[in-house]
């Protein structure tokens, strides 16, 4: 989907994932701090609950007191969990609308030319579940990290106190449990956590293909063989999600292999310890109980493991979208600029390793309209994105009031251009809102107007909510034709001195097309309209008119 760049390592994912909690620092720490906290009352309300049973073995009575401290670091056991998941999900959450904001600002600095072309399908699974998946790093990953390693140091000091061997064995506990284990479970599946997401990803890309391309495939008897495609694709997801699944089991197993080892251990150790006249007896059974009781922050940290390989592959790929180079840098802090015309200077274009334009001029005179005629595939939609500033030329110079495109705000040249472009895009909202999308804010005075000039008018009245009436998901409730004047009508909406208009009338039968034609006639005299068509009939509108073929004019 996106050039991809060698993948970086997880620790370098991770940091720069942290970097964006940076606003929410504070509330970072309260919850790091609440978890801490209420791991110690649960580790140490199974200390004292053990110390007590020592003491009624020596026929001493508890009494109220010591049951009343019991049910007291249960209760707040619970209330700090409840406030350390409060505070972590709060942050998850509103750093995840804050990555969704960096992302579509992202995607809308790296369009047109970044994204053409590009997986759709692949594009929506970032923008979705890859950001969503986020949650469990923000959540469940950066405060549990914290948490262990002050959790851990709390209790090895601890332990150090009952006996130094305790203590060191303590450290190598942790530390293999929280550490080690999550390494080499991290090493052994990060290769398919990045290839489950990237075939997510072309899952996704594949089924929205299949939808929009429906009708043919039922036309041309494709079914079955997409179906097939789509079980092919959906079983290679299967087989990787096993490969993740026995990792998780591998890992978990080992994790509580090593948990029974390392009890024993401390078990053995201090036996020997008491044995030796170093501890108590209670020292020993304490020091036990302790080591046994106080894995929970660890084990936590070993379990990231399973779904950490997952969270860093969605991080890389959200990271590439907010790393991405645009192609076209948007132009700021430049002097406004009117529209006096603009001029093509031996202009080369390429699409990777395919030439579109060559040596290319030509001069669109202010107030004049200019048709542009040629076969498919000759240029001409490239020329007008390069008017646009969609993309820079390869070689030579795109000017706009003899000043170079790429001297000019891109916000000035957008609002100096209205550009139609071949397949109109309707957004699931009502027809008034689609026109709107060429001057937001518009009244609805001004939307009906421009709808009068695409010869859209009457057709949107004879429906039952007239510009109220929604268009369905793509725009399907309504035809090529209709969907293009719509299309157009945000041109007249947009009321730009230069009118870029691509196959402006391709949808359209011979009386639309001229009443489009004669609209734009009547409406654009002192505009400069560049009129891209394969028909001959739609360049009678012209002043003048060339030829493209091969990238030249002709």
């Amino acid at each position: 989907m996106m050039e991809q760049k060698s993948r970086r390592k997880g620790i370098v994912i991770m940091g720069q994932l942290i970097h964006l909690v940076k606003p929410l620092l504070p509330l970072m720490c309260l919850a790091i701090f609440l978890g801490v906290v209420g791991y110690l009352c649960a580790i140490f309300l199974t200390i004292l609950a053990g110390y007590g049973l020592l003491q009624l073995g020596k026929g001493i009575s508890l009494g109220v007191r010591f049951a009343a401290v019991l049910i007291f670091l249960a209760v707040l056991r619970g209330i700090l969990h409840y406030g350390e998941q409060y505070c972590n999900h709060f942050i998850a959450f509103k750093l995840l609308a804050i990555i969704r904001h960096q992302v579509f600002a992202a995607l809308r600095r790296l369009c047109p030319a970044k994204l053409e072309g590009k997986e759709k399908g692949n594009l929506i699974s970032i923008l979705t579940s890859d950001i969503e998946l986020l949650e469990v790093f923000y959540a469940h990953t950066i405060s549990p990290i914290a948490i262990a390693i002050l959790t851990s140091l709390v209790m090895v000091l601890f332990l150090w106190h009952c006996d130094p061997a305790a203590g060191i064995l303590s450290l190598a506990g942790y530390l293999t449990v929280g550490v080690l284990i999550p390494l080499w479970n991290g090493r052994k599946g990060a290769q398919e956590g990045m290839e489950f997401r990237t075939s997510f990803g072309e899952l996704n890309s594949f089924v929205l293909d299949s939808l929009r391309g429906l009708d043919e495939t039922i036309q041309y008897g494709e079914g079955n063989k997409r179906l097939g495609q789509m079980e092919e694709r959906s079983k290679k997801l299967g087989a990787l999600q096993k490969k993740l699944n026995r990792h998780e089991a591998a890992q978990g197993s080992l994790t509580n292999m090593t948990i029974l080892i390392f009890s024993f251990g401390m078990l053995f150790v201090m036996l020997a310890a008491f044995r030796g006249g170093r501890v108590t007896f209670d020292q020993m059974l304490i020091s036990v109980i302790a080591m046994m009781g106080s894995f929970g922050p660890v084990v936590a940290l070993a379990n990231l493991s399973n779904n950490l390989n997952q969270t860093l592959a969605s991080g890389e790929r959200v990271l590439s979208v907010l790393e991405e180079t645009p192609q076209v840098e948007e132009i700021t802090g430049k002097e406004t600029t009117g529209f006096e015309g603009a001029t093509v200077e031996h202009v080369d274009f390429s699409y990777e390793e395919e030439q579109i334009l060559n040596d290319y001029s030509i001069s669109l005179p202010k107030g004049k309209i200019v048709g542009i005629c040629g076969a498919s595939g000759s240029g001409k939609s490239t020329l007008l994105k390069l008017l646009m500033r969609f993309w820079d030329p390869d070689r030579g110079h795109v000017l706009v009031s003899e000043k170079d495109v790429r001297e000019i705000n891109t916000a000035n040249l957008r609002n100096m251009e209205s550009y139609v472009t071949q397949e109109t895009y309707l957004f699931h909202d009502t027809i008034a809102g689609n026109i709107a999308v060429g001057k937001p804010g518009a009244s609805r005075e001004e939307i009906v107007e421009a709808a009068k000039k695409a010869s859209i008018h009457d057709f949107i009245m004879t429906l039952p909510n007239g510009y109220d009436t929604r268009v369905g998901e793509l725009g399907d409730s309504l035809s090529g034709g209709e969907k293009q004047r719509i299309g157009i009508a945000r041109a007249f909406l947009h009321d730009a001195p230069c009118l870029l208009l691509d196959e402006p009338t391709s949808n359209l039968d011979a009386l639309n097309e001229g009443m489009i034609l004669k609209s734009l006639r009547q409406t654009c005299r002192e505009k400069t309209v560049v009129l891209v068509s394969h028909r001959k009939s739609t360049m009678n509108l012209a002043d003048v008119v060339y030829e493209m073929e091969n990238g030249r004019v002709s």
